[in-house]
């Protein structure tokens, strides 16, 4: 097989990756798709007909596309027809602002490549390996059944290759290693991985469950939205503007980049402060969920944006767990690049990984292309 193109589509942007076997060839990013002003191209069909027309596709085997939400059909990646196209358009009302955009991408990338195949990965798919005991939320029956509500987790294709590389990193089988992984983005989520099985994840129905994120709130008291409904008189639509754009870091701080708010803590800043605490603190009673879930844990690993670049944030969320057998080596977790940042003999590893969900997206593809 040679050479797989990758398209991630995102709310604003659209990232793509081109591969020959495991080699990556190029890359790119549009950014400001349909900003007023942004000079950015209107919308993600134009946008990924721009990526196509820029780009010399001799070779091309296939297509991977990052589509985020495949409910509970989609457990695995899949060529696309009509019929998964029909069945990801059903899907939209569980992530309306990413599965729009997702199919854009396929549509523009089916009409210019009639004769590639085309693979639809599914963010949601690693994670269908959640028991249901913990996929299960307990209200009426009838009701979820009805509406489709459970937990989906997403970050998979990050979860996927992370803890799969973190297997590779320890020298470990990938089929007999425990891992917590902490996907720390403006978007974050944990995962507690089973033997290379996803078994419980943070984000649930939707990515606003679980962590502090960027402008997320996360975990959160439903009456909450009750009583911002009730006594602060706002409408639904208020309140989920509230919760996704207007919470988290930025809601606490004012700015949602860790890098700023740790600029801001360094120099005093009291805000900043409780904002590190509060995001940190909910990554460490994760951590102890997860850790008690599994019964045995091998590895912790980060990866993303804050994951992989915040020392402080790292040390600060599995500070106190040493009779876990958890601790962070100062000097190591100052370093750079995929590493260990334990001390010598701990009896958990501390892991910072880059993650590359590009990479685990032409990975699917390629598996599936190569065996249809």
């Amino acid at each position: 097989m040679s050479q797989v193109l990758v398209l991630n589509c995102g709310s604003s942007s659209v990232k793509w990756r081109r591969y020959d076997g495991e080699r990556a060839l190029d890359h790119g990013t549009v950014e400001r798709i349909g900003e007023p002003g942004g000079g950015g191209p209107t919308d993600h069909t134009e946008a990924v007909q721009q990526i196509l027309d820029g780009l010399d596709l001799t070779g091309l085997a296939a297509v991977g596309h990052r589509v985020v939400h495949g409910g509970k059909k989609f457990s695995a990646p899949v060529l696309v027809d009509d019929a998964v196209l029909a069945a990801i358009r059903e899907l939209i009302p569980l992530a309306p602002l990413h599965n729009p955009v997702n199919l854009a991408g396929i549509e523009v990338a089916r009409s210019a490549l009639p004769d590639v195949p085309q693979v639809a990965v599914f963010d949601t798919a690693f994670h269908h390996t959640l028991p249901e005991a913990v996929a299960t939320y307990a209200i009426d029956r009838e009701v979820a059944e009805r509406y489709d509500i459970r937990r989906y987790g997403f970050h998979g294709t990050s979860h996927a290759y992370v803890s799969r590389r973190t297997a590779e990193l320890l020298g470990r089988p990938y089929e007999q290693i425990n891992t917590i992984t902490l996907h720390l983005g403006n978007g974050a989520s944990a995962c507690a991985v089973e033997n290379g099985r996803s078994v419980a994840t943070s984000m649930g129905m939707s990515p606003l469950e679980g962590l502090v994120m960027g402008t997320r709130s996360g975990d959160i008291d439903p009456t909450v939205i009750f009583h911002l409904r009730r006594e602060g008189g706002l409408s639904v639509d208020d309140i989920d503007d509230l919760l996704n754009h207007r919470s988290g870091l930025l809601g606490l701080t004012g700015v949602n980049d860790m890098r700023e708010v740790l600029e801001r803590r360094a120099a005093g800043d009291q805000a900043a402060s409780l904002a590190f605490e509060v995001y940190c603190r909910r990554i460490t009673g994760y951590v102890g969920a997860y850790y008690a879930l599994l019964g045995r844990v091998d590895a912790i690993t980060f990866t993303a944006g804050v994951g992989e670049h915040a020392a402080p944030v790292r040390a600060a969320a599995l500070a106190g767990l040493d009779r876990l057998g958890i601790s962070v080596d100062d000097a190591r977790n100052d370093g750079d690049g995929d590493r260990v940042i334990s001390p010598d003999g701990a009896e958990v590893s501390v892991c910072v990984i880059r993650t590359d969900e590009e990479r685990e997206i032409a990975r699917q593809t390629r598996d599936l292309v190569g065996a249809a």
